[in-house]
């Protein structure tokens, strides 16, 4: 049986030293804060990050190297057969189509996971690949299971303000303006590939319970089967606002206390978009294989 190691980036939500619990590896995702580079859980917390943030200085994302993927995979290869890489999902980054092209010239040796996952819905597939590692199942099985359960997990994010939707050209500024006089909190869509706009609503309590609804159609629709059978994860993620982010996740928890629950900060590269104060649910559901 080959030894497969699974790798990540921190868009997972998994830090450096859950990495060394879990046994896998993550790649920290680079940003520039004001012309200076730093690296998520390396040389910048998210403490860090917000406080830069909300102080307005000039934020920016970007994607790992080819040199410090080349790099990564050539250490790994020393003590692993193959690799199973996991990377943010390909519509919000490119840090996948890199990947996908540099893992030709490794022999077949690396394999890319392009399953549309973000944050705590990417980190359940972190989980996932592990498990199924830890079955024999191959670094090529791996990835076709993770891509062929793709779409099975749903994401439903509110934001505090609009002026980071406006600043990254998503909204106009005039749209922006009108909605922070009227209180207009949007409830984003991750499915697959983007980072939809599902609803609108007069205050933060209101998108809560579209939230909150929205899952619940989810479940009892996309997911009816394995939600009756409580074979979904349910999750919950937030950018900074961890006290506001605590009851939310008691509210989560109340509402679908059958499955189990676990919640992490979002993925810097996405607060870069959406802000300080957003809060998120999300679900994904059971592979098959864990039956």
């Amino acid at each position: 049986m080959n030894k497969i190691a699974i790798l990540t980036d921190s868009n997972s939500g998994i830090t450096q030293e859950q990495a060394k619990e879990l046994g896998v590896y993550v790649i920290p995702m680079p940003f520039f804060i004001n012309g200076k580079q730093f690296f998520e859980g390396i040389s910048l917390t998210q403490e860090e990050f917000y406080e830069k943030l909300l102080q307005d200085a000039d934020i920016s994302t970007s994607q790992p190297s080819i040199g410090e993927l080349e790099d990564k995979w050539n250490e790994l290869l020393k003590e692993y057969d193959e690799i199973v890489f996991i990377p943010m999902s390909s519509g919000l980054s490119g840090t996948c189509q890199t990947a996908l092209m540099l893992a030709d010239d490794f022999g077949g040796r690396v394999h890319v996971v392009n399953n549309q996952r973000i944050s705590v819905t990417m980190r359940q597939s972190v989980l996932d690949a592990k498990f199924l590692a830890n079955q024999g199942k191959s670094a090529e099985e791996i990835k076709n299971i993770l891509e062929r359960e793709k779409m099975e997990s749903s994401i439903y994010i509110t934001l505090e303000t609009l002026k980071y939707l406006k600043k990254g050209g998503r909204i106009t500024a005039a749209a922006a303006a009108i909605g922070t006089v009227l209180n207009l909190k949007p409830v984003l869509q991750i499915q697959g590939e983007k980072l939809d706009a599902f609803s609108k609503t007069r205050g933060k309590n209101s998108a809560k319970k579209i939230m909150l609804q929205a899952m619940k159609d989810d479940m009892e629709n996309r997911f009816a089967e394995a939600y009756a059978q409580g074979r979904m994860h349910m999750e919950a993620a937030y950018t900074g606002n961890k006290e506001e982010a605590e009851e939310w996740a008691e509210l989560v928890k109340e509402t679908f206390p059958q499955l189990d629950f676990h919640m992490d900060p979002l993925s810097l590269s996405v607060a870069c978009h959406i802000g300080y104060g957003a809060l998120a649910i999300a679900t994904s559901r059971y592979l098959p294989e864990e039956q």
